[in-house]
């Protein structure tokens, strides 16, 4: 019976927790732990909106927040990325909880590789020995012939532009949004707040050193329907997807952005019809306005373990009450 319950709760001591808010997940070690908060994107196989975009065939999670200056501090000591951030210093400073702004696409997918690997994962992105990107072959445990990039065991991923396009506009009862804000009314501009219906934009005014830059990643505005922040704006964000060139075609070496940024003006605000657009930029970019979020594949939460647990230990208890009844009975043990 003990053996029992210690394997119940063994099942909940998982590094996800649920929240009221949606999964909390740590990462690194000492000095160097970090947490990263996901939300579930459900309703699989949803229509997508009327621009195309959106539609995805699985339940998948989210990142509730980009990814911070300190988790890529803590990523880089833990796991000795190299990962450079942008000097933030004349736009609003380099505060830990900033979005970790001037990340080249190559250095978010080495990050998103590490929390793969340092959970004992597979890594989602292929890198040869030198540290050049390749695509996945088919000799390739995880293969997959609809992505090249993405192997199909990783646990964690950057959003290609379906996956960040239903985050932000969509919502669970299958309704879309012009704004990642779930409205179809612009965003206010603030420098930083949590109310619904603002988003972190249009600060780039007057004299450079006045300007505020991106906001804490908690801080960056009201959320989407799905209850994501600052897929409107604050900082702008890697896709997974492969973008088109300057002739207009697939480049192996353009990334898509996708979001707004703090920079932006009222007309460059994340919108359903700005982000249609689906050319991109070098992969080895690293403007102080890039960054990114991570997406990840579902997980039962340890709320829903525990029940399991639960139900495990009612079981057996149960099972120990019709075992004494007997033994009452029968003056033995049962057979």
């Amino acid at each position: 019976m003990r053996k029992l319950l210690c394997s119940a709760v063994a099942l909940a001591s998982f590094n996800t927790i649920s929240t009221a808010q949606g999964l909390l997940e740590t990462f690194g070690s000492g000095a160097n732990t970090f947490s990263m908060d996901f939300v579930e994107i459900g309703n699989p196989n949803n229509v997508a909106d009327t621009t195309g975009y959106g539609s995805v065939g699985y339940t998948y999670n989210l990142g509730k927040y980009e990814v911070s200056r300190e988790m890529v501090t803590k990523a880089n000591a833990e796991g000795g990325l190299g990962i450079t951030l942008a000097d933030m210093g004349s736009y609003g400073g380099n505060g830990v909880n900033r979005p970790a702004t001037g990340i080249s696409w190559f250095e978010a997918a080495k990050f998103v590789n590490w929390l793969n690997t340092s959970t004992g994962g597979q890594a989602a992105y292929k890198f040869d020995g030198s540290g050049n990107f390749q695509l996945w072959s088919p000799t390739d445990s995880g293969y997959q012939t609809t992505n090249l990039l993405r192997n199909s065991l990783a646990k964690y991923w950057l959003p290609n532009t379906d996956e960040f396009y239903k985050a932000a506009f969509g919502s669970p009862d299958g309704a879309w949004y012009d704004f990642a804000t779930g409205s179809n009314i612009a965003p206010t501009p603030v420098s930083g707040g949590t109310s619904n219906g603002t988003t972190v934009y249009d600060q780039g005014i007057g004299p450079m050193t006045s300007w505020p830059g991106p906001a804490d990643i908690t801080n960056a505005g009201g959320l989407s329907a799905y209850g994501t922040m600052a897929q409107g704006g604050n900082a702008l964000e890697w896709s997974e997807t492969i973008g088109r060139g300057n002739n207009g075609m697939p480049s192996a070496s353009d990334r898509v952005f996708l979001g707004g940024s703090w920079w932006d003006d009222s007309a460059g605000i994340a919108s359903t019809s700005t982000q249609t657009y689906v050319g991109g930029m070098l992969a080895t970019s690293d403007f102080p306005m890039n960054s990114f979020r991570v997406a990840s594949v579902p997980e039962p939460s340890s709320l829903s373990l525990l029940a399991l647990g639960g139900v495990v230990v009612a079981s057996f208890t149960r099972r120990s009450r019709i075992l004494r009844a007997r033994v009452d009975s029968n003056h033995r043990p049962a057979d």
